[in-house]
């Protein structure tokens, strides 16, 4: 009896969708991701292919990309991890507290979605320059070093993080602290046995989005990092600067890494988010 409700379910459903014609739609769903997605990521290994191995190992391998490798994997994570607190700390406060201005604060997170990277990029460059207006009040450099790479990462990054955690943030409810302060759970030990659990499989898929992100951020990180050889330049401007030499094999070889790269931390968004979604019907 199940079964057959299920069955008369699923057919009522097919008759009343909005897009009839389950076939054609696909068909045109899958041509569409093929011509905009998958031809131009089978073309950058077919390309890659035409390598000899040692080629390719010396491609990916060479001093200076390996250093590129080192800036924008380090940087990228040390992004994510700053976002991942200070977000959480940016989501907390926008969901539970009511204060002047938090409608405005709301609506600047998603600036960084919507601002040029390249406007981005001159914007911080100008602030933390030496002569700049914050850069000129600090001890150190930033402009120009990989600590600029790594603002900007942040910068581009945090709304991920927010947004990931706002929705979670808002289903959790004021009931569990409030049990927990009656059971006699101290502020720290609530943070530490209620709050975090329960937000962990959304801060866990935010960090990884902000990540992978900043893995392949180019145009607001080329202007304050300087692009100084073996010390400032991240993998997507090796692979800018292969092209401009014409060579076009090392370019692709260098984009196949940071595509297995993507399609592993893809593959983790993806994982996380069906955590989180297990974890949010067991609440």
């Amino acid at each position: 009896m199940p079964a057959s409700k299920s069955l008369l379910e699923r057919a009522l459903l097919q008759r009343h969708s909005v897009l009839p014609g389950f076939g054609p739609v696909l068909g045109l769903v899958l041509l569409y991701l093929g011509l905009i997605v998958l031809l131009p990521l089978s073309a950058a290994f077919l390309k890659t292919f035409t390598m000899s191995w040692g080629a390719f190992v010396e491609a990916i391998g060479s001093p200076r990309v390996v250093a590129s490798y080192r800036l924008s994997f380090g940087a990228s994570f040390l992004a994510a991890l700053v976002n991942a607190v200070f977000g959480l700390l940016v989501a907390w406060v926008l969901v539970r507290y009511e204060f002047p201005g938090r409608k405005l604060i709301d609506a600047l997170i998603d600036l960084p979605f919507a601002l040029p990277t390249a406007v981005a990029g001159i914007a911080l460059t100008a602030l933390y320059a030496e002569n700049g207006p914050i850069g000129r009040l600090l001890p150190f450099k930033v402009a120009f070093t990989p600590l600029g790479v790594w603002v900007a990462l942040v910068f581009i990054g945090l709304p991920f993080v927010v947004r990931t955690l706002q929705p979670v943030i808002e289903g959790l409810g004021k009931d569990l602290e409030e049990a927990s302060a009656l059971l006699g759970a101290s502020r720290l030990q609530t943070l530490q046995r209620v709050i975090l659990p329960a937000l962990a499989p959304a801060l866990l898929t935010g960090f990884a989005l902000a990540f992978a992100r900043a893995l392949g951020e180019y145009g607001s990180v080329i202007f304050i990092a300087g692009n100084m050889p073996m010390l400032s330049e991240i993998t997507p401007l090796m692979i800018v600067t292969k092209l401009e030499q014409y060579d076009y094999q090392g370019a692709t070889a260098i984009a196949v890494v940071m595509l297995l790269a993507s399609f592993f931390l893809l593959l983790v968004i993806n994982l996380l988010q069906a955590w989180n979604r297990r974890h949010e019907v067991r609440s």
